[in-house]
């Protein structure tokens, strides 16, 4: 939240000084719930780990032993017990008929008053209704989202006008380089095919 709102009081023409009593979150040793850990989750976990975060996830396979003790992230079989015990919330899901709406009017309210939570997985996962309210009425502290639905959200969406949510416009990875991988895999997949051979990151494996 402070780094938009930071950027636009650093070049301010009114700004004068700087208020001493800005105060953001701390990350560091926070906790932090991973919904989804596939390979995107755990890179998430990944770089959580470097800021001594406590992780938490929830997915529908754990993770092998050796694989939660390398990021240091501890399984919750049941999806509430991470909403209520995490800072932050995050969402690293594919989007299907059981993650649709996924986040409620009911799953914001377990959540902490100072948690905030962060979509990177596709803009249907939330009720967006849901989160509109739960942001006004502060029962959760903030949002980011790097997806909506639909995108771009129409111009007088209420999320839009709220001061306590950072949108970006499905930017996760818009990387010259990433661009390029991705290309790459697309392409080593459809060579695959014409040759008859076993598809590299095939969607849904046989």
């Amino acid at each position: 939240m402070y780094l938009h709102s930071g950027c636009q009081i650093a070049v301010s023409p009114d700004t004068k000084h700087f208020a001493v009593d800005w105060l953001g979150v701390e990350v560091t040793r926070a906790t932090l719930g991973i919904i989804g850990m596939g390979s995107i989750g755990y890179k998430v976990a990944q770089r959580a780990r470097a800021f001594n975060m406590k992780i938490l996830y929830h997915n529908r396979n754990r993770r092998r032993k050796e694989e939660e003790e390398a990021v240091g992230a501890s399984y919750c079989e049941k999806m509430e017990d991470l909403l209520q015990q995490s800072d932050f919330v995050m969402l690293v899901v594919n989007l299907t008929p059981e993650t649709h709406k996924l986040i409620g009017k009911k799953e914001l309210g377990l959540m902490k008053p100072t948690a905030t939570l962060i979509n990177i997985s596709r803009g249907a996962v939330i009720d967006q209704d849901a989160l509109v309210e739960a942001l006004q009425k502060k029962v959760i502290r903030a949002a980011a989202l790097d997806v909506t639905y639909p995108e771009p959200l129409p111009r007088e969406h209420p999320l839009l006008k709220l001061n306590n949510i950072i949108i970006t416009p499905h930017i996760g990875t818009a990387t010259v380089q990433a661009i390029h991988m991705m290309a790459e895999e697309a392409i080593g997949n459809m060579l695959a095919v014409l040759n008859g051979q076993p598809i590299p990151s095939e969607v849904f494996p046989k």
